[in-house]
This record gives structure tokens, C-alpha cells and sequence, in this order.
């Protein structure tokens, strides 16, 4: 992981990746750090862009690490039960989720994203047998044809759902559960205020990306997408990691709580199919 860093020309939704890295490589220099991820932090240090832009900070990171740290930990759960499983890890980005729970040999993992941000995964991130980097939006039917159907299988939708139309995300889900013999379905989603307020996101706001999906809650799922059935639920200041915040954020998650529109505003769902 040496050489010229690398150019970074992106806007909209593939824009809010760096957002989302720059906190993981952030994160790793603290002193109690939620995911420790080193490769985050080479990564940042071989790119040139202005960082500053994505307005986050050492004590803003924790709102994007908990939520990877959530998923990794249902992940590792999954893999431990299936370790020949298929994992599609849509929406990738340049997170290093695979190289961070080290999957089984057997194990399949397939990060999906737009073309530019592949060719990044590919200059930027080492390179593993089993990890494939497929070039396509997630939302392209024709890529799926590609990834084998005859194992349990795994989808990671981190920090996706919000930036697809509801047609578009209900088709994506059902076309995996109609191809795969069973598996499970992980991503988190934000209901119609955290759509509606979307101008108060500084993240999304700046990389001039448009939220569209919102889901208010697992019913949504459940009724759209045939063949799913609930495993979990919980909203981010539910979840296992919450405990890790600093008390300033665990203060505003008690205050959110007291409104269910504010309490569902992001949420972690989790299907079996």
C-alpha cells in the first residue's frame, strides 16, 4: 500500500464514502477507539482531498463507527453459522469490513459499488482470493447474475437504503431473496423525518447526494418483500455499541427516545429469508 496518492473527483451519494471513511481513520487514533480499523487510516493517507469537507470530526466519528461496529458484530454472527457463505456487501465504498472479521477461506465476499469507487477499492485495498469487487450499482439487475446461488447467503447494506428510490429497494431485496436459498438480509434505514430533514445532514448536504427511501419500521419490509421474516430490530441507541458514546450522545439518544418519530429516525433491521 505504497505509492502517488490517489485523486478523488466524486459527488453525490459515492461522495459520502469518504465521510464515512475519514471517521473509521479517525477512529483509529483515539484512545479508546470503536473499531481500531488500520486500514481506514492508510487509506485516508493515500488519498489527496481536502478532508475538511466532509465536516467530520475526532468527536463525530463515534455516530458513523457504532454503526459499522453494530453490523460487523451481526455479521460475525452470521459467518460463525454459515463458514461457506456467500456475503454480498452492497454499497461498499472503501470500507474494509472483509479484511476487519477475516471470514472463513470458504467464504465468498463480493463488494459491490459504482464503477469509480471500485477502481478506488482496487488501487487502494489489498487484494484477497476471496474478496471479489464487483463494478455496479447496486440497483443493476445484471451483476446478481454473476454471484453464485447455492449457499447461504449474506447481504450488508450499510448507510444504502436512504440513497435508493423505494421501487428501487424493494426490487433490489426481492431479486435476492428470489435468487439465494436462504440467508439474511442486514441494513439500516431512516424513517420519513429522517428523509424529511435531510437538509440538517451536513454530510449528504455537502456531497449534494438526495435521500429518498424511508422505512418506518420492519412491517414496511415484511409487507413489500415476500419471504422475509424478522430477527431484529432495535434503533441506534438500542443497539449493543450505543454504551461506547460519549455521554453527550447518549443524552440526545434518551431525548430522541421520548417521540416515536425521532426514536425511529435510524434504525438497524435484520431479515431471515
Amino acid at each position: 500500500m505504497t505509492g502517488r496518492k490517489a485523486r478523488v473527483d466524486l459527488s453525490g451519494a459515492p461522495q459520502t464514502m469518504l465521510a464515512t471513511l475519514y471517521a473509521k481513520a479517525l477512529d483509529a487514533d483515539l484512545p479508546r477507539p470503536i473499531l481500531g480499523d488500520r486500514f481506514a487510516k492508510e487509506v485516508v493517507e493515500r488519498i489527496d482531498y481536502d478532508w475538511r469537507r466532509t465536516t467530520i470530526t475526532a468527536a463525530r466519528s463515534p455516530s458513523v463507527t457504532i454503526r459499522s461496529a453494530h453490523f460487523d458484530a451481526w455479521a460475525r454472527r452470521f459467518l460463525s453459522a454459515h463458514p461457506a457463505a456467500v456475503v454480498l456487501h452492497l454499497g461498499c465504498g472503501l470500507d474494509a469490513r472483509y479484511f476487519r472479521l477475516a471470514p472463513a477461506p470458504a467464504v465468498d465476499w463480493y463488494d459491490v459499488d459504482y464503477p469509480d469507487v471500485a477502481r478506488l477499492r482496487r488501487h487502494l485495498l489489498p487484494a484477497a482470493e476471496h474478496n471479489h469487487v464487483v463494478a455496479a450499482s447496486v440497483t443493476d439487475p445484471g451483476w446478481l447474475a454473476e454471484i453464485p446461488a447455492d449457499r447461504p447467503t449474506l447481504m450488508i447494506g450499510e448507510g444504502l437504503t436512504m440513497y435508493l428510490t423505494e421501487t428501487d429497494g424493494v426490487a433490489l431485496l426481492r431479486r435476492i431473496v428470489e435468487r439465494f436459498p436462504g440467508g439474511e438480509l442486514q441494513f439500516d434505514v431512516f424513517n420519513w423525518l429522517g428523509i424529511k430533514t435531510q437538509w440538517s445532514n451536513a454530510v449528504v448536504r455537502r456531497s449534494g447526494a438526495r435521500l429518498h427511501w424511508g422505512i418506518d419500521g420492519p412491517a414496511d419490509i415484511l409487507t413489500a418483500v415476500p419471504g422475509t421474516r424478522l430477527l431484529e430490530w432495535v434503533r441506534w441507541f438500542e443497539s449493543d455499541t450505543y454504551e461506547r458514546l460519549s455521554r453527550a450522545y447518549r443524552v440526545l439518544g434518551a431525548l430522541m427516545a421520548l417521540l416515536p418519530a425521532t426514536a425511529n429516525m435510524s434504525q438497524y433491521h435484520r431479515y431471515g429469508f
